[in-house]
């Protein structure tokens, strides 16, 4: 079995690599070669910790496993992120534990490489402005990624707790693009593209400050109860996803889906677009929304990536964690 630990992930796979890896798992998805399994995702009721499972499999690479983790509020006092995982793979053909891999930076990568992957197939190709709404630790992962995807011009920023907006300033600052931290209303005047990445269960975006054209992006907490935007802008959107099943229980649409808004069948997988069977965005007044509940398959994905640049620069672990099958088909001592 192959280990790779959390502090190897830097130095194996980059950004690049998992926008590669996870566009190639939308599409997959899409082709039904790949599919996930439902999701386990439970509050503990310890540590007010949330804790679950993704898991899937994909029958084009033959990348198999799950991701174990979840979110632990207290941690960043412990001097830890407070979003923990790992990833385990196993081999299709004998369902061998083949590695295990540390998930929390490739868990960043991935998030930010789906919204960057939506703003590249769905924005408008003037797009210009990039409005965040959140400022904690993974919107900074959004930033880069967006602005690696589009030539925007400046970066307008809200967040509940105004002074963490010295995050992103800090980002834009570091890649030369302008920062401003706005007033909501004023984000969505300006905003072509804009992200939402927190953990609010109450709609912070409203329908009336959206303009005619606007790309969105709502990558924040993948659970029951979730809520970014209000219902009536979901349904005023064209609206894509990872997953459909996940958007309707776990995602953004939830909400509008129950309250009889939006219909599973009215939303659209990104991996159709990708493989040109959905024409995407159809107008430059449509308003789009990629609603990014993070699927299982990703996990493998990059994972599989790290696995592989590890045995390639020599700096797996490796260790003998099954004995074989003895004469009599028990396990050897």
């Amino acid at each position: 079995m192959i280990i790779v630990p959390e502090h190897a992930i830097a130095g194996l796979v980059s950004a690049s690599d998992c926008l590669e890896a996870v566009e190639q798992v939308f599409a997959a998805m899409a082709r039904r070669s790949a599919r996930n399994f439902p999701v386990i995702r439970e509050a503990l009721g310890h540590a007010d910790a949330l804790y679950g499972f993704k898991s899937g499999f994909d029958r084009e690479s033959l990348a198999l496993g799950l991701k174990s983790g979840g979110f632990w509020p207290g941690n960043i006092s412990r001097g830890l992120t407070n979003h923990q995982s790992t990833v385990f793979l196993f081999d299709a053909d004998t369902g061998a534990c083949r590695a295990v891999v540390g998930g929390n930076l490739l868990t960043a990568l991935r998030t930010a490489a789906a919204s960057a992957i939506s703003i590249k197939h769905l924005a408008r190709p003037d797009a210009r402005v990039l409005g965040m709404i959140g400022a904690g630790h993974q919107s900074s992962f959004q930033l880069r990624a967006a602005l690696a995807q589009r030539h925007f011009e400046k970066v307008v920023g809200w967040n509940l707790h105004q002074p963490d907006l010295a995050r992103l300033n800090a980002v834009a600052t570091e890649l030369g693009v302008p920062f401003e931290a706005v007033d909501l209303d004023r984000l969505g005047a300006e905003a072509d593209v804009i992200i939402t990445i927190t953990s609010s269960f109450d709609p912070i975006l409203m329908a009336a400050q959206v303009r005619p054209g606007t790309h969105l992006a709502c990558m924040g907490t993948d659970t029951a109860g979730k809520q970014e935007v209000e219902p009536a802008l979901v349904a005023a959107a064209t609206v894509f996803t990872d997953e459909i099943t996940q958007s309707i229980t776990l995602g953004e649409a939830q909400h509008a889906a129950a309250q009889g808004l939006l219909a599973a069948a009215q939303i659209t997988e990104l991996g159709a677009v990708i493989n040109g069977t959905h024409p995407g965005r159809t107008s430059a007044q449509e308003i789009t929304l990629f609603d990014g509940t993070g699927v299982g398959l990703q996990d493998l994905a990059v994972a599989s990536v790290a696995v592989d640049r590890a045995l390639d620069k020599g700096v797996a672990i490796t260790v003998d964690f099954q004995s074989p099958i003895g004469p009599a088909g028990a396990t050897s001592p």
